[in-house]
């Protein structure tokens, strides 16, 4: 995934059990079921008729130019600079918005949780035990040299993804067996017994390649050289590192599908990268890109008073966002013998003055993390409900005590930026993990300085790190900042080279086999995992089994639940904060829907259009 957007779901874990939802007239045999579109637990809200999606303007104008600076990452991306054109390996940093390129075989729909319709397939057969999946493909879909898109090209990207893709995707295709052509137009994927609940609307979210491209080209090889694609952009002018365009396709095959009616607007999207958030807000004040998510609250209180605001040539907009907020903080790395015991990692949180950060820092914008389900009903709150009880007393006494009464919430400071309460705690629990504090200085319990390491690529999180790292010596903890470029920060994230590391990362309302990826042991050592912290506890694992295993909206949050008091006890990060809104400034050459869906984050690039070419439609020249 190059881009997360309605077009895909390779986002983390749509958790979604494939079911279709309307019985069409096409083959169909006894007992399986045909459709249009695909979700959780069976529900569709468009018919198999639809035109567009509701929340689009159908009638949005195409032209323009989008450019705006990377704003989330997925699979070999970084934030600050890319030196690959192939986004789906572990090699290499990828390009932002190869998404663009590739279509897949169904799409998401922004105003539903999980829901998928036709894209590069018209439809599914489903057999009845739920393992076998036959896709229709669609007979005008073609890449872009104007060769054919077939279910030949379709099975071979998805086998090469299991086989040879970065390994978070090689991760969620563990259920996935095989895909085979029946012939030009028939896709049949197997699945395997007991198959997480995501992993077929996983499948149907892969880009799709062309199978004589890579007869020539190794598919797990970092390159600069432009793959042949079949989605609404091709790559255009580009230097690596520093920008990259997307120019629209004209007379696209997939243009007036209903999943592409009002999308895909500009007819030129652009990435900008740099490596200093301060520099790049410099670039937007001097129109270098034109759209920008604020991110840093520093800026956005700050900063923005320059001539174009006061003009009224840029606006600012700030949107809800009602789709869970996830984690962010600092990761720790449990890999690591001296961090071993929670009640080490435990001490390190109570260095953390998040109350201070926020007022002195941050304006008082942020609310703390608590939970990776934040801002969700997967959120677990007060004690246990005798449902998540039944699922948690399997592990009583495997697990800490806490997990039967309230979740852990990190401890409120008095907001002094030292809290000697919450400090003096912190010592305690270093002692009784064996960590002794001699002549000031904390020692492990083989007698050596403890020492830890805050592992960094942005400038703009310094100001963050350095009052935490001035508690931590409070508590007799030598700590440090390494400041590392994006190349070297991804590959020591790769290989498990940290101490503490931050990460933000979300899930869908319903999440499945992603979770793995995120918590479960058979991640821990998978180099390239999101598994940053190395969880790997057995009740952990069956917890993930029982979400993704739940067949009902209800079963799914009371697993969730449950699952999120064992994390929220292993002391696995030092959680940090989020904002339950979308900070938004753009120059005022931009129009977007009135009411922008819930599950489409922004809606850009996709949903957003010209206001130049809008005007142009209105005196009939374009």
């Amino acid at each position: 995934m190059a881009q997360l957007n309605r077009r895909n779901v390779l986002a983390l874990g749509v958790g979604a059990l494939a079911v279709a939802h309307l019985r069409e007239s096409a083959a169909a045999t006894e007992g399986e079921t045909a459709s249009h579109g695909i979700s959780a637990f069976g529900d569709l809200k468009y018919p198999v008729d639809f035109t567009h999606f509701d929340y689009i303007d159908p009638r949005a104008p195409k032209g323009g130019l989008f450019s705006t600076i990377p704003s989330v990452r997925a699979f070999n991306q970084s934030f600050l600079t890319f030196n690959s054109l192939n986004a789906y390996i572990l090699k290499g940093d990828g390009a932002q918005g190869m998404g663009l390129t590739f279509a897949t075989l169904m799409a998401r729909a922004g105003d539903e949780p999980d829901a998928m319709y036709g894209f590069a397939a018209s439809k599914v057969v489903i057999s009845p035990d739920g393992l076998t999946y036959r896709f229709t493909m669609r007979p005008e879909a073609r890449f872009h040299d104007g060769s054919k898109l077939t279910a030949r090209d379709a099975a071979f990207s998805l086998n090469i993804l299991k086989a040879k893709g970065h390994p978070l995707i090689t991760q969620q295709l563990r259920d996935f067996v095989e895909a085979k052509a029946e012939d030009d137009a028939t896709l049949v994927a197997t699945f395997k017994p007991k198959r997480a609940r995501d992993v077929p609307l996983f499948v149907a979210g892969l880009p799709l390649f062309s199978e004589a491209y890579y007869a020539k080209q190794p598919f797990e090889e970092s390159t600069m050289e432009v793959p042949l694609g079949s989605g609404p952009y091709k790559v255009g002018r580009l230097e690596s590192g520093r920008f990259i365009e997307f120019d629209r396709v004209k007379d696209w095959w997939g243009a007036k599908l209903p999943v592409n009616i009002g999308a895909n607007n500009f007819d030129t999207v652009r990435y900008e990268f740099y490596r200093d958030r301060d520099v790049a807000f410099e670039g937007f004040t001097g129109r270098s890109y034109l759209f920008r998510e604020e991110f840093t609250s520093r800026i956005w209180n700050t900063r923005y008073d320059f001539p174009a605001i006061h003009d009224g040539h840029v606006k600012r907009e700030m949107l809800p966002d009602e789709t869970p907020s996830g984690a962010q903080g600092w990761f720790i790395n449990t890999r690591r013998d001296k961090f071993k015991d929670p009640r080490v990692r435990q001490a390190l949180g109570c260095a953390f003055d998040f109350e201070w950060t926020n007022k002195t820092i941050m304006y008082g914008t942020y609310a703390r993390t608590v939970s990776p389900f934040q801002n969700s009903d997967l959120m677990a709150v007060g004690t246990p409900s005798p449902q998540e009880l039944a699922l948690l007393e399997p592990f009583r006494g495997k697990v800490p005590d806490e997990v039967f009464g309230e979740p852990f919430v990190p401890p409120v400071s008095d907001g002094s930026g030292q809290d000697r309460t919450l400090l003096r705690r912190g010592v305690q629990l270093l002692k009784e993990a064996g960590f002794p504090i001699k002549n000031g200085k904390c020692l492990t319990p083989s007698g050596e300085p403890f020492r830890v390491e805050f592992l960094l690529d942005e400038p703009a999180f310094q100001p963050h790190h350095m009052p935490f790292i001035k508690n931590l010596g409070t508590l007799g903890i030598e700590a440090t900042l390494r400041m590392v470029d994006p190349v070297q920060l991804r590959a020591r994230r790769d290989d498990f080279d940290f101490d503490l590391t931050i990460e933000r990362y979300g899930f869908s309302t319903v999440p499945g086999d992603a979770l793995r990826n995120y918590f479960s042991s058979q991640t821990a050592a998978i180099k390239g995992s999101n598994n940053l912290s190395g969880i790997a506890d057995p009740a952990i694992d069956a917890l993930i089994d029982q979400v993704i295993a739940a067949d009902s909206r209800a079963k799914l949050v009371i697993a969730a639940r449950a699952l999120d008091r064992l994390i929220r006890a292993g002391r696995y990060w030092v959680p940090q904060w989020y904002s339950a809104s979308h900070r938004l400034a753009y120059w005022d050459v931009f129009g977007h829907p009135p009411k922008l869906p819930k599950y489409a984050g922004v809606g850009v690039p996709d949903l957003w259009w010209a206001k130049d070419a809008a005007a142009a439609a209105d005196r009939g020249t374009k």
